[in-house]
């Protein structure tokens, strides 16, 4: 049996991989599915996590792309049969994990006998009681030293790891256009990503599935630059009257 150590390059598994290492637990492979839509600032950290661990993170990529996913894929069952791509992922449609992380994954370790240490957290009960996390060959090494998620990004800092700063902006650093993200984190996209924001104006316009349910990136982009606007004149006029 391998023991592949599963890196999404987040707090949790970064923190799992270097408890891991330190307790000298057996790795065999240590795999990051690399979407091609991660944070420039991401794959900064993977090369830091390697050369701190000394020893290489194998980079698993999809055979297609998320753009490809995104609009040209056609359906061949389903209500939707014909329909070229996928339109952009919900809550109840995540498609982008099955074909950008999970499948691209297993077909890598086809026909390995393996363990699979993943970095969910011990407060992160949903996610362990879903049915997909209930695999026999799983193993949850933060679970097992009851490691919450405030302590694994504590843990990181603390080693010296940082993600340039992506953790003080956003819960979650995963794909930088992920739908479900909340409005003030997108609005954070906006003003401090301006060319990442600039991509996703460009990819919504692929997609025949609305952004949010209830907005678009059109919408949104209206109003973070109203607000940006009216933010402005008010720091101006705050700045005026103080004199």
């Amino acid at each position: 049996m391998k023991h592949i150590v599963s890196f999404s390059g987040g707090k949790d598994s970064t923190a799992m991989l270097l408890m891991m290492a330190e307790k000298g637990m057996p790795i065999d492979e240590i795999v990051f599915c690399d979407t091609g839509m991660e944070f420039p600032a991401m794959y900064k950290h993977i090369a830091k996590v390697e050369a701190y661990i000394k020893r290489p993170i194998t980079v698993i990529k999809p055979r297609k792309s998320f753009e490809y996913y995104l609009w040209q894929h056609q359906k061949v069952k389903g209500k939707h049969k014909g329909k070229r791509g996928y339109g952009w992922t919900g809550h109840k449609f995540r498609w982008c994990t099955k074909a950008l992380k999970v499948g691209p994954i297993k077909i890598h370790l086809a026909g390995k006998k393996h363990f699979m240490y993943l970095g969910i957290a011990y407060d992160e009960y949903t996610r362990l009681q879903r049915k997909q996390n209930q695999q026999e060959h799983y193993r949850f090494p933060l679970v097992d030293f009851k490691v919450a998620e405030a302590e694994a990004l504590r843990y990181c800092y603390k080693k010296g790891f940082d993600w340039s700063g992506l953790y003080e902006k956003f819960r979650r650093v995963s794909c930088w256009c992920c739908p479900l993200q909340r409005i003030g984190e997108l609005k954070t996209l906006y003003c401090d990503f301006p060319e990442l924001w600039k991509e996703l104006k460009r990819l919504d316009k692929l997609s025949y599935r609305q952004f949010k349910s209830h907005v678009s990136v059109e919408e949104l982009d209206k109003r973070f630059r109203g607000e940006a606007k009216l933010e402005a004149e008010n720091g101006l006029f705050e700045v005026k009257r103080g004199k």
